[in-house]
């Protein structure tokens, strides 16, 4: 390499230019990596990108430093003989090595016991791998880190209209005249949205943010609306409420595309108490909604068919029918939000009358008298032609803020409800659907039912994760019992769609609902920032039974970076970075699908792997093949894929389905998209395209989706649902009425333990309802008066970021932020260092105030507090002097109560980890404790082939003096 000192960069060396995609967030923008002598130099956005359009931000620019951390693992590690777990006691092994020791035990428990196997993943985008992994296997204990993320933001939606936020929909900011966005950091899909904000505000848009706290994107909002954490779902009903009083609702949308008229059911003694009533009429069974169901028509002034020929509903009303008086589902609402007034919300949210009342104003009135028509012809599921598209300019865009609280379900549908009676579900300047949503309310995947699904040598009989529709699609045994680790789907939690990883480790701890043998984490840093009550997690990491053996016997990590929880393994599996490796960001998983098609990518290495780094991919294909589990071989046994770039190519869904991982491409030749045989130059033919496929729909595809039959055939065809059925939005839900009435006791099945009925009666209700958070029901909240948060700051994502050196200068310790009047009333200063104190736990860090933070909270940056001598940094590096995390004060589990000793500090539906419900009181610090955060751990100690820390001032330069230093 030239030597920086002696040669400027314009002089001669082989410089190359390589595309693929970033992954410093979630947001996965094209790139473009300049090279000199085989070594990163530049990063910056690739215009030719559907995405992002050549836009890069602070993260994706100093990818650079990622690449060249000293926090890099590059060895298999094992944990010594006799060594201790959490003091990264390794000695360096091979990757056979590896694989034997894996094999060997895995093999046995997949003989014996698949479940005593779990793998849990964080922050991965291959979540259709690792839970096919999983499935073949046989375990049902497999989750990503939705459940700690925002669960509650995909059920609450897909539960009500078919899809949900980010990358499954959002809002159509190029035609919209009013954006709500309520609850949302920086983090999600953040460069496109940047942009789309700032294009949406230089045509005169308007910008409502509605949040606890003012940065980032609420920083330049038009009006920000401060409000108290966990009580958005307060502001949304008695938003709807007034929406419906003042008659500015969708009445057109809301009867032909939503179940808003449909007759209910509500004889007191009938077992279909609450259930809509339907005819004889014979349906097809299916994951889809049947139309077999009643209105009451204006003109006969009687029960038809829903959406019989020439009818014409009433919307409101109440009625008997074969002698059982019935209502509207929208008479129901109507009634259910007369109770959640403007005055009423105003108490609960801090936000007042004047604002609520204006907001649902400005809302309707825009919706209503800003209609926009786009010339586009379409014809609906039902036959009837259309000679245009119409649309409701009003969007809204949320996020974690409204899914992390123990409300956030009910919270989220009552977004919904409301998205959907100004008529924005999937229309122009509304809600938009990004393929390969909608899906059939819910979706037809489903988990196994019952412990017969869990078999020696087999595969998990049903998905690892899925979507209940009714108690029968539960994963429980005959005595109501959860089978899963994590108790995902059962009783406690029936709708956890992404699972409950925040509670993986306590239950394994505790062998509840039984002990486990081996656990595999991928990039879930679970002893430190992904767990609550962190300090207990790495308590019960090294916890030991009566005979001295761990109880939880054997930890797997897998990850690129030394992270607090990799001292904690008893095998380490070196990950790739982004740049070093193939991924497929996949149709089949979370793609990057644009509002108007179908939109996937690739990363393809630009680099070599770093040392003996292995893509976690391959070693997932690799540890397949030798387990002998059916998709990774043929029936005789033999090696199907060589590695994970031939798995993507040569892989179907079902033999001869012609749809794979990847939809560009296909043929033989390449010639055919979304569908065909596998090409073997695939990865290829992705690397000369910008390493992204997207396929424009129709014009007449484009909206309406829902109910579009030109879109929902095409969707069949291709693999995205199983059925071209229209999909009305639910604003009365029967999915959670069916578990309402089993915990009544009034249908025969399967009904919950005794002491869960009363839960899931209360918090599964049809319509939207507020309560507060479970937390603060059970806590004292006069002697805990503060709400406190966190959130990503916009330079760092995790805590991947820390031992980047560039991003280090952008945050490298964290504050406390707080309004002034709460320092006035606690009797301190902006800057002074203080003590944050939960019931379950306590911090000490430095104060700072800010103006721009509702009066009853305190919050701060996520993760960026580290355990001394993490990520490869100096034990008394910044992070891990005056940076702290608030998970220490945040507890796992609820007080004990009615419904269990040990439940879940998550929402009573989906298992959402209820990070935001935390009550805090604050106070100073005395001027004799020590000028450092608390709580403090003894310095973590560098794994062997991990480099030799750097100078300080080397560590701003990545890829320059490395031969000098010695670095490889």
């Amino acid at each position: 390499m030239l030597d920086p000192v002696l040669q400027v960069e314009s002089e001669p060396g082989r410089k190359e230019v390589k595309n693929t995609t970033c992954y410093m967030c979630a947001c996965r923008c094209g790139i473009r990596v300049t090279l000199r002598d085989g070594e990163v130099r530049h990063i910056e956005g690739n215009p030719d990108h559907p995405l992002n359009k050549g836009v890069i931000c602070a993260k994706g620019a100093s990818g650079i430093m990622k690449q060249y951390s000293p926090a890099r693992l590059t060895r298999p590690l094992l944990r010594r003989p006799g060594g201790e777990r959490g003091a990264s006691q390794f000695d360096e092994i091979s990757w056979d090595q590896a694989f034997e020791v894996m094999a060997e035990r895995l093999s046995r428990l997949r003989a014996e016991d698949p479940k005593k196997f779990a793998l849990f993943t964080g922050r991965d985008q291959m979540q259709a791998l690792t839970g096919m992994f999983a499935k073949q296997f046989g375990t049902p204990n497999y989750a990503a880190h939705g459940g700690f993320c925002s669960v509650n933001m995909a059920a609450g939606l897909i539960y009500t209209i078919g899809g949900s936020f980010w990358e499954f929909g959002g809002p159509d900011l190029d035609r919209a005249k009013l954006f709500v966005m309520i609850g949302t950091a920086e983090d999600h899909h953040s460069n496109p949205l940047k942009v789309a904000i700032a294009k949406f505000k230089r045509r005169g848009g308007r910008f409502i943010s509605i949040n606890p706290v003012r940065t980032g994107y609420s920083a330049i909002a038009d009006e920000w609306v401060p409000i108290k954490p966990g009580t958005d779902g307060a502001l949304m009903l008695a938003i709807t409420h007034e929406i419906i009083k003042q008659g500015l609702y969708d009445r057109e949308f809301l009867v032909h595309y939503t179940n808003a008229a449909e007759l209910i059911d509500l004889g007191e003694s009938s077992a279909d108490y609450g259930m809509f009533i339907r005819t004889d009429k014979p349906v097809e069974e299916g994951c889809f909604d049947p139309q077999n169901k009643l209105w009451w028509d204006r003109k006969t002034n009687g029960p038809v068919d829903v959406r019989c020929e020439g009818c014409d509903p009433f919307l409101l009303g109440s009625y008997e029918v074969a002698g059982r008086p019935v209502k509207t589902a929208f008479q129901m609402l109507k009634e259910r939000v007369e109770e959640y007034t403007p005055a009423w919300a105003a108490g609960i949210t801090g936000i007042p009358v004047e604002t609520i009342e204006r907001l649902a104003h400005e809302m309707g009135v825009t919706a209503r008298d800003q209609k926009i028509e786009l010339p586009i012809q379409w014809t609906d599921v039902w036959g009837r032609e259309h000679e245009s598209v119409s649309g409701s300019p009003v969007a809204f865009h949320a996020m974690r803020g409204l899914a992390a609280h123990s409300n956030g379900f009910q919270t989220i549908r009552a977004l919904g409800v409301l998205m959907t009676i100004l008529g924005t579900i999937d229309r122009p300047g509304g809600f938009r659907h990004k393929a390969p949503f909608p899906r059939p309310i819910p979706p037809c995947p489903k988990p196994p039912n019952g412990p017969d699904g869990v078999q020696p040598n087999t595969p998990l009989d049903g998905m690892p994760l899925g979507w209940p529709a009714d108690p029968d699609d539960l994963f429980v045994d005959d005595d109501g019992n959860p089978v899963r680790l994590d108790k995902a789907f059962s009783w406690e939690y029936p709708l956890s769609v992404h699972g409950l990883m925040h509670n993986v480790i306590t239950n394994a701890w505790r062998g509840d609902p039984y002990k486990i043998d081996t656990l595999l984490l991928f990039m879930a840093n679970m002893a430190w920032n992904s767990s609550m009550n962190t300090v207990k997690v790495r308590e019960m990491l090294v916890d030991k039974d009566d005979n001295g053996e761990y109880k939880i016997p054997f930890i797997i990590v897998a990850d690129a970076f030394q992270s607090e929880t990799v001292a904690f393994a008893d095998l380490v599996l070196p990950d790739t970075t982004y740049l070093e490796r193939h991924d497929a960001l996949s149709m089949l998983d979370r793609p990057i699908s644009e509002f108007d098609g179908p939109c996937d990518s690739v990363r393809v290495p630009v680099v070599p792997p770093k040392g003996d780094c292995k893509p976690f991919q391959d070693v997932l294909i690799e540890l397949g093949t030798r387990l002998g589990l059916p998709a990774f071989v043929t029936e005789s046994g033999a090696r199907k894929f060589r590695d994970y770039p031939d798995f993507v190519v040569n892989f179907e869904t079902s033999p001869g389905s012609g749809i794979g991982f990847l939809s560009g491409w296909r043929g033989k030749g390449g010639e055919k998209f979304l569908k065909g045989e596998p090409n073997p130059r695939q990865w290829e033919m992705y690397a000369k395209n910008n390493c992204v496929f997207h396929y424009q729909l129709p014009k007449s595809y484009q909206y309406m989706r829902n109910w579009n039959k030109g879109y929902l055939e095409w969707a069949r065809a291709h693999g995205m649902t199983r059925y071209a059925e229209p999909i009305n939005v639910h604003l009365y839900s029967e999915v959670l009425q069916k578990f309402r009435l089993a915990a009544q006791g009034r249908r025969p099945g399967r009904r919950p333990p005794r002491h869960l009925a009363k839960r899931i009666e209360t918090y599964f209700d049809p319509l939207p309802f507020y309560h507060e958070p479970l937390e603060s029901e059970l806590v004292d909240t006069h002697e805990f008066p503060l709400n406190a948060l966190t959130q990503r700051p916009m330079a760092m994502y995790h805590s991947w970021d820390s031992q980047n050196a560039w991003l280090r200068q952008i945050h490298t310790h964290n504050f406390l932020f707080m309004s002034p009047q709460v320092g006035a009333a606690n009797g301190f200063e902006d800057g002074d260092w203080i003590w944050v104190e939960s019931p379950h736990g306590k911090v000490r860090c430095m104060a700072r105030f800010s103006e721009s933070v509702e009066p009853g909270t305190v919050w701060t940056w996520n993760a960026i507090g580290k355990a001394a001598g993490a990520w490869g940094l100096q034990p008394k590096a910044n992070e891990s002097q005056k940076g702290f995390l608030l998970n220490h004060v945040i507890a796992e589990e609820l007080p004990p109560n009615e419904a269990g000793e040990h439940l879940s500090n998550s929402d009573p539906v989906t298992g959402q980890a209820a990070w935001f419900d935390v009550r805090v009181k604050v106070y100073k610090a005395d001027d004799a404790e020590p000028r450092t955060t608390f709580p403090q751990f003894p310095a973590q100690r560098r794994v062997p082939g991990q480099e030799g820390r750097r100078g300080r001032w080397q560590a701003y330069f990545a890829g320059l003096f490395r031969r000098k230093a010695g670095i490889e």
